[in-house]
């Protein structure tokens, strides 16, 4: 049975969470509420962007607390962060009080953004009642967005735009060209399916849906923006198809990709999806995958942490404070709704995962989603996704270049899970036991036919010798580089199962042996295992990480080493993930680009895998 979550079902369930949240979170606030610095140790910005990350994401809940009433019954909030406001920008205000300004440091861009969008969002509560002196401050503390062209063209490109939006709003400094050239380097990371990029490189991860497609909806509801744009609801549309065969059946998101300490901000794009009015997804529908997201996370206590259900440091980036966690926000966007709005009372529907098992291809991260419901895990196999660019090679980012992710596993996150990839990988090791690494593979397509999954890439696989660990921002290792052969992969998927294919052509004489490595587990609950298919000449072995993930100690790893193969030889391994136990028979011939298998639930089925695609 899939396993048991907790979920968020009434309004009521929504806004005492929120208020719980804000309520902990306040405890922690300087003495005139302008900062709000969160226990735990020194962000890698420093105490001052501490409390100001404190202050600002916080002031995302308050505001969407404050628009689902109307104001009323919340003065207090609002006086909070009103008082905040006025000594955060005051230049007389001491350091306990003053904020990091915009062309101090850049992280105070990022939290300029969320001030901004509340302070449009709760304008007739606190922007209007504010006197003279404290509005002139404000549009002051954020005027330096206007002319700076150093917002790296990610999602920061929204952090310039919605702050250049809120001061047209109040007449006060903007540039028509920057806005328009903001929203028209956002149009560039459109790629296949409504997905969106994080820049040009191939950064598909949880800022697609808590970023990219949600602050165009929240923008568009700023004053003096004509409503959404038509393309971007469009595409929010379609990328919610994906984001909820993404959801688990207990309610978690994928463990894939950077800043995983925010959480349940993954619900942010089904409630998007309900203030955009997407026409394909009911909103009782987006609303309770909001809610089982959230709900995922809501018995760990109302002070967020780095981590994901507990406190683990090492899953933040170098970027993350105690503060940093409160993005989280924006998976309780829905509290901004009002009671009276149709959303609360739309019939709840399932998830895909509930209704059956779910098998689905996602062309721009070059994914295949396979969820099962029997126990609720879902799978992606990954064969496009990897933080680069095609042909460049690079270190294996473990949050993003690996073969599977799932919302039951996370990858190995410690130090040999930057230099030397182990679980979900094929990788040639050299005589001192290094171990190749991906980035820059080449996608060889990713599709469903009659209810089997099919994805590829082809890989000239490196060395890597790394640098010393320098900045963490979620991307790989930089470091010298040594060629090692080129590796092929396909995985052919039904269920809880992959059969991997696997084919090395123009080994280095240091390529010592293959190594096929599988899911990473903890505790007892899961099954990992690897089945060798073809030849009788493989060696089966588990590794043990310790400190290794944020969902357990140790984590296990199952692997296969195997001699080289040789030019036209396929290797083929059946890789399970389940929550009950299987049969592991299977059967698989190869004759050319022709597959044959049987799969140990008996189904036969016939592919064909072409490296040419």
């Amino acid at each position: 049975m899939p396993p048991s979550t907790a979920a968020l079902v009434t309004r009521s369930d929504w806004t005492g969470f929120a208020d719980r949240l804000l309520a902990a979170a306040s405890r922690h606030s300087s003495p005139r509420n302008a900062l709000i610095t969160l226990p735990g140790a020194e962000g890698g910005y420093g105490r001052a962007i501490d409390g100001l990350e404190g202050f600002a994401r916080t002031f995302l809940l308050a505001g969407f607390r404050l628009a689902g009433e109307n104001g009323r019954g919340l003065g207090d909030l609002a006086e909070r962060y009103a008082e905040g406001l006025a000594a955060g920008t005051d230049p007389a205000s001491p350091p306990t009080e003053r904020w990091v300004r915009l062309d101090e440091h850049g992280q105070a861009k990022v939290e300029a953004a969320s001030i901004a969008l509340i302070l449009d969002m709760t304008r007739p509560w606190i922007w209007d009642r504010l006197d003279n002196a404290v509005q002139e401050r404000i549009v002051d503390y954020l005027s330096p967005a206007v002319g700076d062209d150093t917002y790296p063209r990610i999602n920061w490109v929204w952090f310039r735009l919605v702050v250049q939006t809120f001061l047209r709003s109040v007449g006060g400094p903007h540039s028509t060209a920057e806005m328009e050239e903001d929203l028209a380097t956002h149009d560039t990371f459109r790629r296949a399916d409504g997905w969106l990029s994080d820049g040009s490189s191939r950064a598909f991860d949880h800022y697609a849906g808590w970023a990219l497609h949600l602050y165009p909806v929240l923008w568009s509801r700023m004053a003096g923006v004509d409503g959404p744009r038509p393309q971007d609801v469009a595409r929010l549309d379609r990328f919610l198809t994906d984001a909820l065969a993404l959801t688990g059946g207990d309610g978690s998101p994928l463990l894939q990709g950077r800043s995983l300490i925010y959480r349940f901000a993954a619900a942010a794009p089904f409630w998007a999806g309900v203030l955009a009015g997407v026409p394909s997804h009911a909103p009782g529908r987006l609303r309770h995958a909001a809610g089982r997201v959230v709900g995922h996370f809501t018995g760990d206590g109302d002070l967020l942490t780095l981590g994901w259900r507990r406190p683990w440091p090492r899953l933040a980036q170098s970027y993350s404070g105690p503060g940093s966690p409160y993005w989280a926000s924006k998976g309780l966007l829905g509290v901004a709704l009002p009671a009276d709005h149709p959303v609360w009372a739309a019939p709840a529907e399932p998830l895909p995962i509930d209704t059956g098992d779910v098998l689905h291809a996602v062309r721009a991260p070059g994914w295949l989603i396979a969820g099962t419901r029997a126990d609720g895990i879902v799978r992606v196999v990954n064969h496009g996704t990897d933080h680069g660019e095609p042909g460049v090679p690079g270190g294996d980012s473990p949050l993003y270049a690996r073969l599977g992710y799932s919302t039951a596993t996370a990858p190995v996150l410690d130090e040999s899970g930057w230099t030397d990839p182990e679980d979900q990988s094929v990788v040639l090791a050299d005589p001192a036991g290094r171990r190749s690494h991906r980035t820059g593979m080449r996608t060889l397509g990713v599709r469903i036919e009659e209810g089997l999954g099919v994805a590829g890439s082809v890989a000239e696989a490196h060395w890597l010798d790394p640098d010393p660990p320098g900045r963490d921002h979620g991307g790989g290792r930089p470091g010298k580089l040594r060629r090692a052969g080129r590796i092929t992969t396909f995985s052919l998927v039904r269920g809880p199962w992959e059969i991997r294919l696997v084919h090395v052509d123009d080994a280095e004489p240091a390529a010592v042996r293959l190594r096929i490595g599988g899911w990473p587990v903890t505790g007892g609950t899961l099954i990992s295992r690897l089945t060798p298919l073809t030849g009788d000449d493989a060696i089966a072995g588990i590794s043990e990480h310790h400190d290794a993930g944020p969902l357990g100690d140790p984590v296990r790893v199952p692997w296969l080493d195997l001699p080289v193969p040789g030019p036209g030889t396929w290797i083929a391994v059946l890789v399970e993930l389940s929550g009950e136990r299987h049969e592991t028979s299977c059967r698989v011939e190869i004759h050319g680009k022709q597959v044959r298998a049987v799969w140990p639930d008996a189904v036969l089925t016939h592919t064909r895998i072409d490296i040419e695609e």
